[in-house]
């Protein structure tokens, strides 16, 4: 089980691309790491004051310093996108990356960007309505030559994509849900399904607890898997860490642990935060390099 098990990084979008972001992404390949993935955010919490660049632009000039490394959002939301536009952005990364792109796609939170366009934030509920109208649409965008819509928050007016994605019949989607009605769109239009782990959790929780609550997720994913008739061994599933009141990054052997016991649950994919100094993603850069290079060997 844990042989199958995919080790990845997330690089925040907080280095100019001369200054250090090159390197960054270009070393990501170099450690062996199957995707890199980017926040697709305006600004996101700490980091608001301070650099921040955009996910697209990013993911399109990393997609010319790597070959191998899949490359991606972790995750985008319909907060400040709208899957018309979105569409046609995914389509071109698409292929300037030689088919190498995975759209990491959530619900979205009431942080910066809820606000950021100048509009109300949305209540739960109605973040919910827009995720799953917003998935289905993109879906079809990004499959179909030309699409027309119109719904409850969003339209398309023969809305085209040609020549279309190069991964037939569309990049993945790797669906952040841990509400039934998020996990019922990752298991209809997902390749993947990706959770942070259960937030409450974070500051108060112990790594037991946090585990149990994750086990409790795969469960339900499982379950949903079931009631749509597929089966749950085709749905990868994603853990996006720093989210829970472990430490993998704190040394070797703690990764190692963390990852052999998340991969018992079920999880194909482990996904850790390339370091950034003075944050909350601080970690050795050392021990961080080795995780990449020997991790996943000691699981065997």
């Amino acid at each position: 089980m844990t042989t199958s098990l995919r080790l990845s990084t997330v690089i925040l979008p907080v280095r100019r691309w001369r200054e250090g972001g090159e390197a960054e992404w270009r070393r990501a390949e170099e450690l062996g790491f199957h995707a890199a993935y980017t926040y697709d955010h305006l600004s996101w919490r700490s980091f608001r004051d301070g650099p921040w660049f955009g996910a697209v632009p990013t993911l399109t000039a990393a997609a010319q310093v790597t070959s191998r490394m899949r490359l991606g959002t972790m995750v985008t939301s319909p907060n400040f996108r709208h899957p018309v536009t979105l569409a046609k952005d995914l389509i071109s990364l698409d292929d300037v990356s030689g088919g190498r792109i995975t759209l990491g796609i959530g619900a979205g939170g009431d942080g910066f960007d809820a606000t950021a366009l100048g509009q109300e934030p949305w209540t739960p509920r109605e973040r919910a309505a827009r995720f799953a109208e917003f998935v289905p649409l993109l879906d079809r965008l990004l499959s179909e030559p030309a699409v027309s819509h119109r719904g409850e928050f969003y339209s398309a007016e023969e809305a085209r994509n040609v020549p279309g994605c190069l991964q037939r019949p569309r990049i993945p989607f790797a669906v952040a849900a841990t509400g039934p009605r998020g996990m019922r769109l990752a298991v209809r239009h997902g390749q993947a399904w990706v959770t942070t782990g259960d937030p409450k959790l974070f500051e108060t929780g112990t790594p037991e607890q946090s585990l149990a609550a994750l086990r409790g997720q795969v469960e339900r994913i499982e379950e949903k898997c079931a009631e749509a008739g597929r089966d749950p061994q085709g749905l990868e599933k994603i853990l996006l860490t720093g989210f829970t009141p472990d430490r993998p990054l704190e040394s070797f052997d703690a990764f190692v642990d963390f990852a052999g016991r998340h991969a018992e649950l079920g999880f194909t994919e482990i996904v850790i935060h390339s370091p950034i100094p003075d944050s909350a993603f601080a970690a050795d850069p050392g021990v961080f390099e080795r995780i990449a290079t020997e991790g996943l060997a000691k699981l065997g």
